[in-house]
């Protein structure tokens, strides 16, 4: 069984509503493939790098996933026709850090560091 960490960028102009329905869709064909979700991060509504079709922002939705190649396919050819994402990418890694979250606001991590201490 492989391990994929697995990104989504929406439209920048895609409601809360729709993201939550993107998820659950990718979520179903992941666990229809035979894979398994092991954790899903909303990063939220991020700027991008450059214009990716007439877009300066983009919904990044994070998907870690236990499965094999057929998976991934699968899910990359249904989004390849979806109108409301912007890009795509999935990266095979050795395994999963489900500690860290990278995209926490900077104030709700120190104060999650205070209260450790």
């Amino acid at each position: 069984m492989n391990l994929y960490e697995h990104t989504i960028i929406a439209r920048q102009d895609t409601s809360p509503s729709e993201l939550k329905q993107l998820t659950e869709k990718y979520s179903k064909i992941v666990e229809k493939n035979e894979g398994e979700i092991v954790k899903t991060e909303n990063w939220g509504l991020l700027n991008l790098s450059y214009l990716i079709k007439k877009n300066r922002k983009g919904s990044y939705i994070h998907f870690k996933i236990k499965g094999d190649g057929k998976v991934i396919e699968q899910l990359e050819k249904n989004e390849a026709i979806d109108k409301k994402l912007l890009r795509n990418l999935t990266v095979k890694v050795k395994k999963f850090d489900l500690e860290t979250n990278y995209f926490t606001k900077k104030d709700d991590f120190e104060k999650k560091e205070k209260n450790k201490n």
